[in-house]
């Protein structure tokens, strides 16, 4: 059986390969922004999470029934999103080096959650059979660096393109006090939650050790 990975980044196949799974990589390219306002505000953060971790795996899955019947015979797709809560305010990405550093302004001496949205779809015959999602909670607790800390970990450019403009097991490592929660989860798929979800769709996660991806397709 084939693991389908849902995303662009390298730190998430990355987990699933330190732990036995060789995914096969297939970028869902959804609009991020656009599936979140569709989520009710009442609805709370980790339904905005979920929602865009179902969207990617939707569209994932779709194309795979259309474009690669081999893999959607018979395959298991992950999709995650992450972002970090903090003071009521839900932030992604902030893709802009003034965004990262009115971000880290922001957090730094202070805790904030980082929350990851899983969508897993097991797929047999070509098209989607099950389905279960669910969202994890990791306290991030920062370091209270100093304006020319931050100006120097923005202008290596990492934060730009990662959920709360940190990362884990980067650069970003040097400034994290602390978690609490999962480790993996942080950098951007809970493999507990994965386990927890792949189970209920009756797939042990021995299945998924001898699992092959041969390419990385965007």
């Amino acid at each position: 059986m084939r693991v389908v990975l849902g995303s662009a980044s390298p730190a998430r196949r990355r987990v699933l390969v330190d732990a036995g799974v060789n995914p096969v990589v297939r970028v869902s390219d959804v609009d991020e922004d656009r599936v979140a306002a569709t989520v009710p505000a009442e609805s709370g953060p980790h339904a905005v999470v979920t929602a865009l971790a179902e969207a990617k795996a939707r569209v994932v899955a779709d194309r795979l029934t259309a474009d690669e019947p081999d893999v959607a015979a018979d395959c298991i797709v992950i999709g995650c999103d992450s972002m970090l809560f903090h003071d009521g305010v839900l932030t992604g990405k902030p893709h802009t080096a003034a965004a990262a550093t009115a971000q880290w302004h922001r957090v730094r001496g202070r805790s904030a959650e980082l929350l990851t949205g899983h969508s897993v779809l097991r797929m047999s015959g070509g098209g989607v059979v099950g389905a279960e999602s669910a969202s994890t909670t990791t306290t991030v607790r920062f370091a209270d660096i100093d304006d020319a800390t931050v100006d120097a970990y923005v202008a290596t450019g990492e934060p730009l393109e990662v959920a709360g403009a940190f990362t884990l097991d980067g650069r970003g490592g040097w400034f994290i006090d602390g978690i609490d929660g999962d480790h993996s989860a942080v950098i951007g798929i809970g493999l507990s939650v994965v386990r927890t979800l792949t189970t209920r769709l009756g797939v042990p996660v021995a299945d998924l050790w001898a699992s092959a991806g041969p390419d990385v397709r965007a």
